[in-house]
């Protein structure tokens, strides 16, 4: 196994989520974690390095979850408005998942040339 959870709340910052954490990650450069699974883990985080991480990613990893239980405390904004450092901040996910904008283009594949 190479994956564990972790419960993304903080008893004493009642009003931080496991999407704010995971959002907050973004901006110490890292993957977010998928969130709210499973279900049977309140506000779970699901943390799942692989054997390409290294000793120190792992570190950095830890660190950054320290930092951001510190920013929960002292500046609970900071989380709930994360992303920043990313192109574009948070979205609004409850109404992506009620006005789908999908799209297709066709992707002109290269053909290899022919043989001989």
């Amino acid at each position: 196994m190479h994956e564990f959870v972790a419960e993304g709340r903080f008893d004493d910052v009642p009003d931080i989520h496991a999407l704010d954490i995971a959002k907050r990650l973004m901006d110490y450069g890292m993957h977010p974690p998928t969130n709210y699974f499973p279900l049977i883990v309140h506000e779970a985080l699901m943390i799942e390095p692989t054997e390409t991480e290294n000793k120190g990613s792992l570190d950095c990893f830890i660190e950054a979850m320290h930092l951001i239980a510190k920013e929960a405390r002292s500046d609970p904004e900071l989380l709930h408005s994360a992303p920043h450092k990313t192109p574009v901040g948070r979205l609004d996910e409850v109404r992506a998942a009620k006005e789908l904008v999908l799209c297709c283009r066709p992707v002109e594949m290269e053909r290899p040339a022919p043989r001989g």
